[in-house]
């Protein structure tokens, strides 16, 4: 699908100077106030979530090619992004869980039309899903994303879109009979939202395997649920499958777990294109925020944080340009 000038000048605003996606993530909102208010003790207002975003905004866009924020406390940190590329979140944080089916909802007060307005390079929706929900369920989700993709082409902005799996079933996402499942479910989605009927233009996808479960690496616990060689393949699998630009999400994990991933997925030549990185850069600076402040949280970021976001962008030097994928 040949890229319109809009969505074309977006990709090259969040790219580095190789064509590859180096992002910083800080869209996390409901998650974020619960751990801020866990290491607290006590329940923070929003104006913490907009002063952490700010900190962590201004120090590690100076080392990524793009930030991904939400317009509900992250805008103010926007403007602090040192020139770099800017997506913002257009759905609501969270889910329903009292309803089946994680279910997307969009932010009331936001269209793709004010998202643009606000200077974003691209729109980001997060989508749960698993091709093992019931079709009814996931029939909502495909003319959700379907409605999105065409806003999004109506104003001519990039739309990147994150698929994070589950269990159709309600079990635990942690556990090894999961883990077993995740290739397939991770594979599947990459081929089915690439349909260019969804106006995707870069697909954000979890890796296709669960570290602690791959024997042979630092992260293994001691359960497998696949060898070193099967976890190689089913990055490649999950690659190939993929017929759109695609990054990787660092889905909450350690720095050195997401670097030993990014290494894995380099040894097995997948073509990924990028990250979009959150937790694995900030999230251990959350305690040092809560407890001793901005200004301690300031440095934190500029030692400790500085140094997250350099081993991803080391780990980048095996990712490829999205042109590439394109044919470009």
């Amino acid at each position: 699908m040949k890229l319109t000038p809009g969505k074309l000048a977006g990709l090259k605003a969040l790219s580095d100077e190789r064509g590859v996606i180096a992002a910083a993530a800080m869209d996390q909102r409901g998650s974020l106030k619960k751990s801020l208010a866990k290491e607290r003790g006590a329940a923070v207002d929003d104006n913490a979530l907009i002063e952490f975003k700010n900190l962590v905004t201004d120090v590690l866009t100076q080392h990524a090619s793009a930030i991904l924020l939400d317009p509900e406390y992250g805008l103010p940190a926007a403007k602090h992004r040192h020139g770099k590329g800017l997506l913002l979140a257009y759905e609501k944080t969270g889910y329903d869980a009292a309803e089946p089916g994680r279910l997307p909802d969009l932010l009331d007060h936001w269209s793709v039309r004010r998202i643009k307005h606000e200077g974003a390079d691209a729109v980001k929706i997060l989508l749960y899903y698993t091709p093992f929900e019931k079709k009814e369920i996931n029939d909502v989700k495909y003319a959700f994303i379907e409605r999105i993709g065409d806003e999004c082409r109506a104003h001519d902005i990039s739309f990147f879109l994150e698929i994070v799996g589950y269990d159709a079933a309600g079990g635990d996402e942690k556990t090894l009979e999961y883990a077993k499942k995740k290739p397939e479910i991770v594979t599947i989605a990459s081929k089915e939202f690439s349909d260019d009927k969804f106006g995707v233009d870069v697909l954000k996808m979890e890796v296709p395997i669960q570290m602690e479960f791959v024997e042979g690496t630092k992260a293994y616990k001691g359960t497998a649920a696949y060898s070193k060689q099967e976890a190689l393949k089913l990055f490649r699998e999950a690659a190939q499958a993929c017929g759109k630009p695609f990054i990787y999400l660092s889905a909450g994990v350690s720095n050195p777990i997401f670097i030993e991933t990014l290494e894995l997925a380099a040894e097995s030549g997948a073509k990924f294109n990028g990250v979009l990185c959150g937790r694995a850069t900030w999230k251990d600076g959350i305690p040092v925020y809560a407890k001793e402040g901005a200004t301690a949280f300031r440095k934190w970021l500029e030692t400790e944080g500085v140094k997250n976001i350099q081993n991803v962008n080391r780990a980048l030097q095996a990712a490829t340009p999205w042109t590439e994928r394109l044919g470009m």
